[in-house]
């Protein structure tokens, strides 16, 4: 909640209105009367005579549309239950305070570890706003814009209720609320007159000013709380927790042609997926195992040259039978569209013993052609799979079998997905009535699941597809897409109050860190009104510097 006239901070000021406002950075501006004879201003009359509902104005770079039918419901409400409000507005008070010097620690910490003076894995980019500080390419989808909109509009709602409620409960009654676009960034606003918010008690205003961080905070506890007790609230129409299902699959995905919408991944690499969360962490998981941070191991030079480490216990007969390389125009490529395997270090070690030398041009002697579709559904063996597969053994293989691995483009993994399709119509026709929680077994029935190889980079599939956690109980249609909906609805609000919150709590001009920091400072006995003004400069100018330079780092690790 921010402070539009500077001119007289302590004791009675002058006439000028104070308007208080929470943008998306929760900035309150100055809202002075617009001259009616202005042809950019116009009142909306709600029946005749002079009493107005609505108005609107306009500048080059401001346009704001101002509500008047509100003040008279918020003021009866904040009267109604003013004692409540009073108690409720005390606690947030408090949180206020404690939030103001946590913000500012968190301030100071950002700043020490940009200078290296503190060395921590923790970003607060990430924790605090919801984005990753590795991001290099940032699109935003049309959904996504709306999702943005949407939680903006909860977020700084709330924010803004809180204002206003809280001055109700105080008898002091909103002139307006306005909704605004400065330059090309939407908000809101609560506008007071600022002579009654100097004339309440210090206590009332503090409950006035800490309203608005007080509530977005309540708005992440709401969104967090809901986020985790989603899977019981959804529980008589979806299943949580199975396998996550696929609902788009992009045009530009590698997965595109593989993966259709309603399938639902079982597995990767042989490790049972459940979550959407799974998914992501298990294809880094699978890009650390494949390129360790080691550059100079055997493994590394190995996975550089095309050779994979993930191999299959092939039996010796089937390799005596395998098709021939060929050769078009000097590069070796398999029949049939079989892929070419070669030895692994399962396998290896007693070959070089008897060959010494290039491990790869050993292999490159050993290469077969196989088809892909049958070699995957044998035993594992290798270095390159996770312990969850192999039991922590890299060899396992039978007297009578080798362990061989795929070779593929250099700097590519070897992925298998085994998914399943319930709701495709030649599963449907297999199992005339499908029953949900028999989903995990689908891929026994062979017109119910699938299974294939990707070959290529492992982080590239974390955000390949749109998945979901939950399947809906009964036939699927628009509500499919309700839980995902919900869920970024959540998240997005959860991030965007939390932000609303953090910025309003920054001590800088224009924002409710401004105002708090204020009226705080009228407790202190010590100063006089010149010293408490002094004070509150250095700590605003100081914070605004401190706040601008940690926000353009963030943006710097973010986008660049």
């Amino acid at each position: 909640m921010g402070r539009g006239s500077r001119s007289r901070r302590f004791g009675i000021g002058s006439t000028a209105r104070h308007a208080a406002a929470a943008a998306t950075g929760g900035s309150l501006p100055l809202v002075r009367p617009t001259s009616p004879a202005s042809p950019a201003h116009r009142r909306l009359r709600n029946g005749g005579g002079g009493n107005y509902s609505a108005a609107a104005s306009c500048s080059c770079w401001y346009c704001d549309f101002k509500i008047y039918a509100l003040n008279e419901p918020l003021l009866r409400l904040g009267r109604r239950y003013s004692r409540f409000f009073r108690v409720w507005f005390s606690v947030g008070v408090g949180f206020a305070l404690a939030s103001l010097l946590g913000i500012a620690l968190g301030l100071l910490y950002e700043l020490a570890q940009s200078l290296r003076v503190l060395h921590c894995n923790v970003e607060l980019s990430s924790l605090l706003f919801g984005f990753s500080p590795m991001v290099s390419d940032l699109t935003i989808s049309l959904a996504d814009a709306g999702y943005i909109f949407l939680s903006t509009l909860i977020s700084v709602s709330g924010h803004e209720f809180g204002h206003a409620v809280a001055a109700a409960s105080e008898g002091i009654q909103a002139e307006y609320v306005a909704i605004f676009v400065a330059v090309l960034f939407p908000g809101a606003l609560v506008a007071f007159d600022y002579e009654l918010l100097q004339t309440v008690p210090k206590f009332s205003a503090l409950r006035i000013y800490c309203a608005g961080i007080w509530h977005n905070a309540v708005i992440c506890a709401i969104c967090g709380l809901t986020l985790l007790l989603l899977p019981w609230i959804l529980w008589p129409m979806y299943i949580h927790g199975e396998n996550p299902m696929v609902l788009d699959v992009p045009n530009s995905s590698p997965l595109y042609g593989y993966l259709s919408p309603h399938d639902m991944i079982l597995s990767v690499d042989g490790i049972p997926i459940h979550s959407p969360q799974e998914w992501a962490d298990l294809t880094g998981l699978i890009d650390g195992v494949a390129f360790p941070d080691s550059n100079d191991t055997k493994h590394n030079r190995d996975v550089r040259e095309g050779f994979g480490e993930k191999g299959y216990c092939v039996p010796n007969v089937l390799i005596e039978r395998s098709e021939k390389i060929q050769s078009v125009d000097n590069i070796s490529t398999c029949p049939y569209d079989f892929s070419r395997f070669t030895q692994t270090p399962c396998s290896e070690t007693s070959l070089l013993d008897d060959h010494p030398g290039d491990g790869a041009a050993i292999r490159r002697d050993h290469t077969y052609c196989l088809n892909s579709q049958e070699i995957v559904k044998l035993k594992k063996c290798g270095t390159g799979w996770l312990k969850a597969v192999t039991n922590g053994s890299s060899c396992f293989c039978s007297e009578d079998e080798s362990c061989l691995a795929p070779i593929h483009d250099p700097g590519s993994t070897w992925i298998e997905i085994t998914y399943a399709s319930p709701y495709s119509k030649e599963c449907l026709q297999s199992i005339k009535k499908l029953d949900p929680s028999s989903w995990t077994s689908l891929s026994t029935e062979p017109n119910c699941s699938g299974r294939f190889v990707f070959v290529g980079d492992s982080i590239s599939l974390a955000n390949s597809v749109w998945l979901t956690g939950y399947q809906p109980r009964w036939a699927f249609g628009i509500g499919t897409y309700l839980p995902y909906v919900l869920e970024k609805i959540l998240t997005c609000t959860f991030h965007v109050s939390l932000m609303l919150a953090i910025v309003n709590g920054l001590p800088v001009f224009l924002l409710d860190g401004e105002s708090i920091l204020e009226a705080g400072l009228c407790y202190s006995g010590l100063l006089s009104p010149r010293e408490r003004e002094r004070v509150l400069q250095v700590i605003l100018w100081t914070g605004t510097v401190m706040s601008t330079i940690a926000l353009l780092i963030m943006v710097h690790r973010a986008f660049l």
